[in-house]
């Protein structure tokens, strides 16, 4: 054994010494470190040894093979350091040639759209406010006129974390709530959320289990429908161009009243019909009312001294049809290609 090892080391050194590059040094490795190496060999009849010679092998090998891995590790540093500094002395670089275009990011078109609207209500007088996404069902449902029992409350709906009465908002009306409050019923109210909401949803081409909301809340004195319909108005041309139409139609929210649709005129087909309008000349963009007396009540305002609007937009719903996406997982995927074509829109 000891004659196998000495031959071994004899012959790595011989080897060693005329290694000049980091390819021949990886070759050497193989050769004396691989599996089917010199060194291995010198195990490879372990099993007909007894368990003293065992020992005695394994130590001889170990040993042998700690000592030729130094000599290797201690080569492979002086090799790299040649090569690069060979390499930064036979390299050149023209500085008068052209520069690399890097590419530069861009902000996600959902957050333009919610920086357009956002822009458009402070510019007239709304606070943007932000609130917790993990919210109680007492902001989330109870204060917002929706009891106990409502079918808004099924757990197919809504994600709950605790007993029922913790759980990821399904809606940003809780900073409504919170907001009104807040104001102790003395204080008049203009305010937006831009944020996250999470419902129990299959997720497909309109469809997410999470998504964004743009709520907006007016209270006031003497506030009424038509507040809300030039409010409206204001927000479509921003986003639509001023020859958008807007109109409502009659609907049911719990915590509005009286409620509306609201819909936009088709910027494709200009009113005469087509697929994206379902033929109807109208494209419907969000829901929003009058604020139910009872939430007022709630919320600490008299709704015999005051009164509101509110209004929510699904923000990915307006990008889609601002930018003819039509499919909501666009805006959850991080394909900077996708998102390129967008650049070169806004940029023509």
């Amino acid at each position: 054994m000891l004659e196998k090892q000495e031959m071994i080391r004899k012959s790595f050194n011989e080897d060693l010494a005329n290694v000049t590059n980091t390819n021949m040094l990886n070759d050497l490795k193989v050769k004396y470190l691989g599996k089917k190496g010199l060194i291995t060999e010198l195990t490879s009849n372990m099993k007909e040894l007894s368990i003293e010679e065992r020992k005695e092998v394994g130590r001889v090998s170990n040993e042998l093979k700690n000592e030729l891995t130094n000599s290797l590790n201690a080569l492979e540093s002086e090799l790299k350091l040649k090569e690069l500094n060979e390499k930064l002395a036979s390299e050149k670089i023209d500085i008068s040639l052209p520069a690399t275009k890097v590419p530069v990011g861009a902000p996600n078109v959902l957050e333009k759209v919610i920086e357009e609207v956002e822009e458009l209500l402070m510019s007239m007088g709304y606070d943007v406010v932000d609130g917790p996404e993990i919210e109680e069902d007492k902001f989330n449902f109870e204060m917002l006129n929706i009891p106990k029992g409502h079918p808004a409350r099924d757990a197919q709906d809504t994600f709950y974390i605790q007993d029922e009465e913790i759980l990821l908002r399904s809606q940003t009306s809780p900073v409504q709530a919170r907001t009104m409050l807040k104001g102790e019923g003395k204080t008049p109210i203009r305010m937006i959320c831009p944020g996250k909401t999470y419902r129990r949803d299959d997720d497909d081409a309109t469809h997410s289990h999470q998504f964004m909301q743009i709520e907006g809340l007016l209270v006031d004195k003497n506030i009424s429908l038509s507040d809300l319909k030039g409010t409206f108005d204001a927000i479509a041309k921003k986003l639509f161009g001023e020859d958008c139409k807007t109109r409502f139609r009659p609907s049911y929210y719990q915590f509005t009243e009286p409620s509306v649709e609201t819909d936009i005129s088709c910027f494709v087909c200009k009113g005469e019909g087509c697929s994206l309008c379902k033929n109807t000349g109208w494209i419907t963009v969000s829901g929003a009312g009058m604020v139910h007396p009872n939430v007022l009540r709630n919320c600490g305002y008299d709704p015999n001294e005051w009164s509101g609007f509110a209004f929510g937009f699904g923000a990915e719903r307006l990008a889609m049809l601002k930018y003819g996406i039509n499919d909501i997982r666009f805006f959850y995927q991080t394909d900077l290609r996708e998102l390129s074509t967008f650049d070169r829109k806004d940029s023509e």
